[in-house]
């Protein structure tokens, strides 16, 4: 059977599966209402995002279907690690779960990953303090990240586009590698999964059929980071953190931006860039979801083939891409935030008059 033929059957496969979990949160009533956060007004179906790990579910029947069961035994703690964030995640879109339970959860699961990874066979190189310390950074740093990749989930279509524009370049890299770092199939049948999500999805403002979910963006955050942690631990290059960059300065930016507003980060708000081109720009949510995903794809493209081949050109492209995007955000912030302070300000005079 052609390759093609095959990536066709999986297509179907999993939007018959993304078309039964509708069905499910219909009759279970597991839908998306709107709050301070939300760039939409309307009710949808929640949890869609799903589909995602079960991509990989189906990417375990597809090796098994070809006898290579020994394959998935390599990936295992990776694929216990996704189920038990993605189930604990779906388990707090129905019923929302503490803080500390979700990130010990999170913890677990990373440390899964890390196995998988070899992580952990820097206590035996390096010795203990120095791998505990280093392990410790990188949970840090991977549960964070993947905090931020659920923080810039806010309008239609931007975490499915943004996860193309990541992972269509993970498959170049992939196949240009003499070993590559994870199975070409893999990345495949992930991609199908988004794309079968983008069907309901990337649709303009309140024509969306079902949203990721915590389930979702979570889950596509868990399955990157592994890729990109394979990548950089196959290559020993930090700086492929780049596939990566445009939620990550986003994100972190406007977490700075909020401890200078003396917020508390827990709360619900309407401060990242692509919110406030969503909202009070009132740019579609298409073209907002579109211009991210283009953009990283952009810089990553560029990273792949326009940038040498060397440990100081790398960083000299990240660096310089981390100060042209951090300018960017600042002057769009400078130019439009006020809009916002608008924004809560007749939310704050509506609340006075209701009283």
């Amino acid at each position: 059977m052609s390759i093609i033929i095959t990536y066709g059957i999986i297509f179907v496969i999993l939007l018959l599966l993304e078309l039964a979990y509708f069905k499910v949160a219909d009759k279970y009533n597991i839908i998306d209402k709107s709050n301070e956060r939300s760039s939409h007004s309307t009710i949808v179906l929640r949890g869609g995002g799903i589909i995602y790990a079960l991509s990989t579910l189906v990417w375990v029947g597809l090796q098994g279907a070809h006898g290579d069961w020994c394959v998935v035994l390599d990936y295992w703690p990776f694929l216990l690690g996704l189920l038990l964030v993605a189930g604990i995640s779906f388990v707090d879109d129905i019923v929302s779960l503490p803080d500390s339970i979700r990130l010990v959860v999170q913890f677990v699961s990373y440390g899964m990953m890390f196995w998988n990874l070899g992580v952990f066979d820097l206590f035996g190189k390096y010795g203990w303090m120095i791998g505990l310390g280093t392990t410790i950074l990188a949970l840090i740093v991977v549960v964070g990240a993947t905090n931020v990749i659920n923080f810039m989930d806010g309008v239609n279509g931007i975490t499915a586009a943004y996860s193309l524009s990541v992972l269509v370049p993970l498959f170049i890299l992939n196949n240009s590698m003499p070993i590559p770092f994870v199975l070409n199939s893999l990345i495949g049948v992930v991609i199908l999964g988004v794309l079968v999500f983008c069907l309901f999805n990337f649709r303009p403002k309140g024509k969306a059929k079902c949203f990721a979910g915590d389930v979702g963006s979570i889950g596509i955050a868990y399955i990157m980071l592994f890729m990109i942690g394979s990548l950089i631990l196959v290559t020993g290059d930090l700086t492929y953190l780049i596939l990566l960059l445009v939620y990550g300065i986003d994100g972190c930016l406007t977490i700075c931006h909020r401890i200078l507003l003396h917020e508390n980060l827990g709360e619900a708000h309407r401060k990242h860039a692509y919110q406030l081109m969503a909202n009070e720009l009132k740019i579609g949510h298409v073209k907002v979801s579109s211009f991210y995903a283009l953009l990283q794809l952009v810089i990553s493209l560029g990273f792949i083939y326009l940038c040498p081949n060397t440990e100081i050109a790398h960083w000299s492209y990240l660096a310089s891409t981390i100060i042209i995007l951090t300018l960017a955000y600042i002057l769009f912030m400078k130019k439009y935030y006020h809009l916002h302070e608008e924004y809560l300000a007749s939310l704050k005079n509506k609340h006075n008059d209701s009283n």
